[in-house]
């Protein structure tokens, strides 16, 4: 088909693409597109290629560049093979493991992906059915690799799929390694002979290690857990949906480990379902609008605690029956800090030494730990927004000598221990379902624990939600109205309603300023590529305001914390709702720029 959009540079890509291209839906979806002459689309879809986000390569599952399908799963590869090779001498032999999710697509991008390997004489680990995410890094760690990839776009929409690539410390890549493996796939874009052949399960370089990773992930799981009388007897039933994804036969086996009685499964949710039919969005960070089946199963079978994973089993959601007969859905944060809370209480029980231990948590997250271990005596530090930075950190702080107790983001993402160098729904499971029996056995709950940890640590309350924005445009003026509030560099806004709530630092992680610092320079690392900005107000409250970086949302994200003298926690919540009200009509804006609220 000849190509002429009257712009020379678009006509030679889409001419590549469509010449690459051999699956026929997408090339139809090009050919359509310029029979219509419709140069505005091919111009969106081919002005920029996909980028390695907080989450790896992400998009809607479509025809182009800057989409997720076959040919940009073959060209990514085909670059990440050759990079690999240029890193590591024992690539050949040490190989790769690749997984994936029940999404559409996933089992064949993976195939796709393997085929760019073998091709290179890598070999390949891949998994022959549906795995949970933290399988893959933990598999590069036992299995000594050079490289994981998972195919999954975790709780995005149906139509998204991903592709995740954690390096040989068992991390999801950072700079320099995502960059570079963008770069080799320009210079790799047309697909080599047999690219598009995904027939490679009965290859020699091909082996699955499900078996044997099964048995190695449930060996250290037994070993962390208590598995004692307790979990056998304990009366608390536990009911567990998957949201559709692949969670369902690892979290049985997790519970088999740790000697629960089996979990009630939310049966319409429990087999993997790439349609997620029965839920608005897979995400149980949505709270109740996804967990209405798991209520109604656990109601019908007396069961006080509900759990689930996303999709792809890297989260945790968390409900619990309280006396006054409602649920109560746990946030992120709160669940970060039983976690928390827990796993320095079994370090503390095996003699744990509070000057090797640490523990991590993302700048945008509670600062529970932080606060923690200012009175325990435990290393704890912050990094940027993502377990990618975190993982990576925590293995940093292994080398010095340290214990990692536990690492946790707010969207509902924790790490207990680092033997799976990411966020694990799987073993969150399993640790948050025995602290449940441990405080059941003595006459507590979940929120009981949780409003204890507060009455010793003091109240921190937050508040995390987000605005739907679709237009890059009105997101780059949000931002940049804030960063000139006094039309002038770095003049940000000093107060919230007149000056009753006043700032006393900000920092910018976009362009690297930090009030706070006596350089004005930020500690943490910057992105000009993506917004993020925090405010410090004088009375304990600490807000980031950020763009996601996997989905239309402008974020923010709001703890106050109050000494422990502070008793009165619905004063707190109070002074925290009616700062957050304001921060979002004041700094945000969200009727003047026709923001989309967060659905109920």
């Amino acid at each position: 088909m000849a190509v002429n959009t009257g712009n020379p540079e678009l006509d030679r890509e889409v001419e590549d693409w469509l010449k690459w291209d051999k699956n026929e839906k997408n090339k139809a979806e090009i050919e359509e597109l310029l029979k219509v002459n419709d140069g505005d689309t091919l111009v969106k879809i081919f002005e920029k290629r996909l980028e390695f986000g907080t989450a790896g390569l992400r998009g809607v599952m479509a025809a182009g560049p800057s989409r997720m399908n076959d040919l940009t799963v073959i060209q990514a590869t085909q670059g990440m093979a050759k990079y690999l090779l240029e890193c590591f001498d024992d690539v050949k032999t040490q190989g790769v493991v690749i997984g994936y999710d029940g999404r559409y697509n996933s089992s064949r991008f993976a195939s796709l992906a393997t085929r760019a390997f073998i091709t290179m004489g890598i070999p390949v680990h891949l998994f022959s059915a549906l795995v949970p995410t933290p399988y893959i890094p933990f598999s590069v760690c036992r299995l000594k690799t050079k490289a994981g990839i998972m195919i999954t776009a975790s709780h995005n929409p149906k139509e998204d799929n991903g592709y995740k690539v954690y390096w040989e410390n068992g991390a999801q890549i950072i700079s320099p390694d995502d960059k570079n493996i963008l770069l080799r796939s320009l210079d790799n874009l047309a697909p080599w002979d047999e690219a598009w052949d995904d027939s490679v399960r009965e290859h020699a370089l091909v082996s699955d290690p499900l078996e044997n990773i099964n048995q190695l992930y449930f060996d250290v799981l037994s070993k962390e857990c208590l598995r004692d009388e307790l979990n056998q007897k304990t009366s608390l039933k536990f009911t567990y949906t998957p949201v559709h994804g692949v969670g369902a036969p690892y979290v049985k086996m997790a519970f088999e480990t740790c000697k629960f009685q089996p979990y009630i499964p939310v049966q319409e949710q429990i087999e993997p379902d790439p349609e997620f039919s029965t839920v608005k969005f897979p995400n149980p960070e949505e709270g109740k609008s996804t967990l209405n089946l798991a209520l109604a199963t656990a109601a019908r079978n007396n069961s006080t605690v509900i759990l689930a994973n996303d999709p792809d089993a890297d989260r945790l959601a968390v409900a619990e029956l309280q006396p006054n007969g409602e649920w109560k859905v746990f946030s992120g944060n709160e669940l970060g800090a039983l976690l928390g809370w827990w796993m320095w209480t079994r370090a503390e029980q095996k003699g744990q030494d509070p000057t090797t231990a640490a523990m991590i948590a993302s700048t945008v997250s509670s600062k529970i730990l932080q606060t923690m271990a200012e009175r325990e005596g435990f290393l704890f530090d912050e990094t940027l927004t993502g377990f990618k930075w975190m993982a990576n950190r925590g293995l940093q702080l292994q080398k010095e000598g340290y214990q990692i107790l536990f690492a946790f983001e707010e969207a509902i993402g924790f790490m207990c221990g680092i033997h799976v160098p990411d966020k694990d729904g799987v073993s969150a499971a399993a640790h948050l379902s025995e602290m449940a029996v441990h405080l059941e056995s003595k006459g507590s709950t979940l929120n009981g624990q949780l409003q204890e940890i507060y009455l010793k640590y003091g109240h921190h309350v937050s508040l995390v939600s987000y605005y739907l924005c679709y237009d890059p445009v009105v997101i780059n003026r949000i931002f940049e109205r804030l960063r000139n509030f006094e039309n002038a560099p770095k003049t940000y806004p000093k107060s919230l309603m007149g000056g009753k709530y006043v700032v006393k630092g900000v920092r910018d992680l976009t362009n690297g300023f930090d009030s706070r610092q006596p350089d004005g320079k930020a500690l943490l690392p910057t992105s000009s590529s993506s917004q993020m900005i925090t405010f410090y107000f004088e009375n304990g409250l600490d807000a980031t305001i950020r763009t996601s970086g996997t989905e239309p949302k402008i974020k923010y994200y709001t703890e106050l914390r109050a000494p422990p003298t502070q008793s009165d926690r619905q004063q707190v919540q109070s002074t925290l709702d009616e700062m957050v009200q304001a921060l979002v009509d004041e700094f945000l804006q969200p009727t003047l720029n026709h923001l989309t609220p967060r659905p109920e």
